[in-house]
């Protein structure tokens, strides 16, 4: 059985704040090994100080054309600009946006949602599998265990209505369970099943919170067959290979 409990008592997370004592210090009862800390990014990004101040960007010309043509602050869209590897497309007001990870998603995860103040935004980690990795430790030190570790972020869906978390960075599980070359119920050979296992675990997170409330930290257990002793290759090795992409 998945067992999702948000973790209360998070107080709201400020750049270079040590973001798992914070974490260890909530926790109602000590962690286990076999359990997986689920995070969404904007805790990570705002301990790590990824906030930008609208203020004190100048944007260039591209960013003031695309702004003028698509409504959006030329301010942020030069933030955007600024994290992204290429543009992808640009419609209806959103920019589709690979980031300089590899990440495919709207304004670039730039985001001003649950940030206190006008005239913020919020950009992803540097390297949220380093942010994982780095966060699995701390809490191994603090917290007595070393769970698996996930940082998330809302994407949408190309073929369908609304969005879900998935993971951006991961240690410490198998981000993917590979079922090819195995067999299903009836004894029939798989040849392309792959079990998305970290973003599945992010969208079970976030189902267990409520977007109005402050719990950034979801604490998941039941997923022990996935848990490694190892970091592992992290969030990096759900991304399609751009000789896979079939779309670009």
């Amino acid at each position: 059985m998945i067992l999702a409990r948000p973790l209360e008592g998070l107080p709201e997370v400020r750049p270079g704040d040590d973001l798992g004592a914070l974490i260890a210090r909530a926790l109602p009862e000590p962690l286990r090994g076999d359990e997986v800390v689920v995070v969404a990014h904007k805790v990570v990004s705002k301990a790590e100080g990824r906030l930008r101040h609208l203020d004190e960007v100048i944007p260039r010309r591209r960013a003031r054309e695309l702004a003028e043509a698509h409504g959006k602050d030329p301010r942020l869209v030069q933030v955007i600009l600024e994290e992204s590897r290429a543009l992808l497309r640009a419609a209806r007001g959103v920019l589709i946006c690979e980031t300089h990870h590899g990440f495919v998603c709207a304004n670039a995860g730039v985001d001003a949602s649950n940030l206190r103040g006008e005239g913020a935004v919020l950009t992803l980690p540097v390297d949220p599998d380093a942010s994982a990795r780095a966060l699995r430790a701390r809490l191994g030190e603090l917290a007595g265990a070393r769970p698996g570790v996930i940082i998330t972020d809302s994407f949408g869906r190309a073929w369908r209505v609304g969005q879900c978390d998935v993971a951006i960075g991961a240690a410490g599980l198998a981000p993917l369970d590979d079922w090819r070359g195995r067999v299903d119920a009836t004894g029939r050979t798989l040849h392309a099943t792959s079990i998305a296992v970290a973003d599945q675990l992010a969208a079970v997170a976030d189902l267990a919170r409520t977007k109005d409330a402050w719990q950034p930290v979801v604490i998941v257990s039941g997923a022990a067959r996935h848990l490694t002793e190892d970091d592992g290759p992290g969030a990096a090795a759900l991304l399609r290979a751009r000789a896979d992409d079939l779309f670009r």
